[in-house]
């Protein structure tokens, strides 16, 4: 089965599930895909809001707000098919926000409450010292801005969706060299 393939049983399946928030998970990735689009951001990072959530299909859920641990799950699955700027965006993801709430005092009270409770499962908020790692990482900033268009982009109602094949392109330019099949 080629990669464009599962993720569009993906999509059709579990995608369409909805974890705590106002639209399903497929809509919010094409949501923050799109959005990372609009803003002329790099291919990888564009795939990387795209398959942000791609551990949320890999397992039964943890409970009604999906798998706790999904980008971890997620990650290891899409660096089994895309490069490390596409994979280490999704792995970060869920550090992007802890890192923003110990960051930004605010930014916890914009953040939804299924966002609110998954953070209370994920660690909770950085320290000092998983901060200096966090920043560490090369691709740090492309998670803080996956993170930040998640957010802001990726759970909102009443606006276009974009369809998945809108980003089949892209994800087949990006796909690593032995599993285009």
């Amino acid at each position: 089965m080629t990669v464009i393939k599962e993720l569009t049983e993906f999509m059709e399946g579990r995608g369409q599930q909805n974890y705590g928030e106002n639209v399903t998970i497929a809509e919010h990735v094409l949501l923050t895909a799109a959005a990372a689009e609009g803003t002329g951001a790099s291919e990888p990072l564009i795939a990387a809001c795209l398959l942000h959530d791609v551990g949320h299909w890999l397992d039964e859920p943890d409970d009604d707000f999906g798998i706790h641990s999904h980008a971890d799950l997620g990650s290891g699955w899409v660096a089994k098919h895309f490069g490390l700027d596409v994979s280490e965006p999704v792995r970060l993801h869920v550090d992007a926000k802890r890192y923003l709430c110990a960051v930004d005092p605010d930014y916890h009270s914009r953040l939804s409450y299924a966002s609110q409770y998954t953070l209370t499962q994920q660690n909770g908020v950085m320290d000092e010292e998983e901060i200096t790692v966090f920043l560490s990482n090369p691709h740090h900033q492309d998670a803080l801005t996956l993170r930040v268009l998640e957010d802001m982009y990726g759970k909102r109602t009443g606006v276009p969706v974009p369809q998945f094949e809108h980003f089949h392109p892209l994800l087949e330019k990006l796909i690593k060299p032995f599993n285009n099949n």
